[in-house]
């Protein structure tokens, strides 16, 4: 199979869809691999470290008309989605669900489109999304940690305080990988954590590993807005898969929060968990909304490129060869889970959360299996 990797173009990402090493191991077993020239070079993996992998350098337009299977990271922009065509097989994180232009540019463009994002395994889990929400999650402490600082328009808090002084509270929505991830980086910053999620087996599961060096609470709409009105920092780690990220935080409560506070939205890649969450880029990363610091980059991981990277393709890899090896229709059939990526297919939708968010007619999976295995 033709699998091609372009250069990211969007703003400040330097992650890339394939490492020279994932690329040997795609050559090695006869597949050509196409690689836009310069795609690594941000993150030290050279066009002669590709070029010694077995790939061949090409151009962007190249690599999306000479491609079979095109492998990226971060959702084709506007520019990228005009490349596509009938018969191409796209693998990236999409995030639908926010973006109806994207959406339609992608059913437009025939091509089939699979979403990291709900990729599942055996037990439900996100094991494509789980790298980089690890990634978000450390680093939303790590973000956060700044915006407090007073000439970033923070409240002048040290998260982990001093000998006589308390330490700064984070407030946690959110106890999944992205959230565990910031609970175990606050901890170890010292600060006071408090965990607030629907599930009582993740609080539980907290509490276990924890103790009493944080607080957990059950999520309702009272418990959300108590611990907000007494944060300095915020971090919204919710996620529904597929779907877009329910609005917990409402613009009056953001109004209610102390000025100075910073609210991390990790969610913003679906949409955002507060209604005054808005996207914004590793270039201009913040703004404020009624003395309240907002950080809603929509590509975090991509400030660590060459981490996420590596750690991205740990779980990517496993994929992109069965896509490769049995082609994409048979890949599907064998393996439900990878089949819950997909999204988009030879112009239908297929993810029902997707839908549901834009309103508009899903073909069920089994149909579009069924018209991916017929076209061969």
């Amino acid at each position: 199979m033709f699998i091609g990797v372009p250069t990211e173009i969007k703003n400040h990402e330097y992650r890339v869809g394939l490492t020279p090493d994932s690329v040997r191991e795609l050559s090695a077993h006869g597949h050509q691999l196409l690689v836009q020239s310069g795609a690594g070079s941000a993150i030290g993996f050279t066009d002669d470290d590709y070029s010694e992998a077995g790939a061949r350098l090409v151009s962007r337009e190249q690599v999306f008309s000479d491609s079979e299977l095109v492998v990226k990271v971060k959702e084709p922009q506007a520019e990228e989605r005009r490349l596509l065509r009938p018969g191409q097989t796209l693998f990236t994180y999409l995030h639908l669900a926010p973006d109806p232009a994207q959406t339609h540019d992608l059913l437009a463009s025939g091509a089939t489109c699979i979403a990291y994002e709900t990729v599942t395994d055996e037990l439900g889990r996100l094991p494509l999304l789980a790298p980089m929400s690890e990634v978000a999650g450390r680093m939303a402490i790590q973000a956060g940690a700044g915006c407090l600082e007073k000439a970033r328009g923070g409240r002048g808090v040290l998260l982990g305080g001093v000998p006589g002084v308390p330490q700064g509270r984070v407030v946690i929505l959110g106890g999944g990988v992205v959230g565990r991830n910031a609970v175990a980086m606050a901890v170890g910053l010292g600060a006071q954590v408090e965990v607030l999620d629907k599930s009582v087996d993740v609080l539980r599961g907290l509490d276990a590993q924890y103790g009493n060096r944080i607080q957990t609470r059950y999520a309702t709409a009272v418990a959300v807005e108590s611990a907000l009105l007494d944060a300095d920092l915020v971090v919204g780690a919710v996620l529904v898969p597929g779907a877009a990220a329910p609005k917990l935080i409402s613009a009056e409560l953001v109004r209610r929060m102390p000025a100075g506070s910073v609210l991390v939205d990790v969610a913003i890649d679906q949409g955002g968990c507060a209604e005054t969450s808005r996207p914004t880029t590793h270039a201009d990363p913040t703004y404020l909304v009624d003395g309240v610091v907002h950080y809603c980059v929509a590509n975090m991981p991509g400030a660590v490129a060459r981490t996420a990277t590596q750690a991205l393709n740990n779980a990517t890899l496993p994929f992109v060869q069965a896509l490769a090896n049995k082609g994409v229709a048979r890949a599907l059939r064998d393996d439900p889970h990878l089949a819950r990526g997909l999204n988009v297919s030879k112009g239908a939708l297929c993810n029902a959360e997707v839908g549901s968010a834009l309103s508009l007619p899903v073909q069920s999976l089994h149909e579009a299996l069924a018209a991916l295995g017929a076209a061969g």
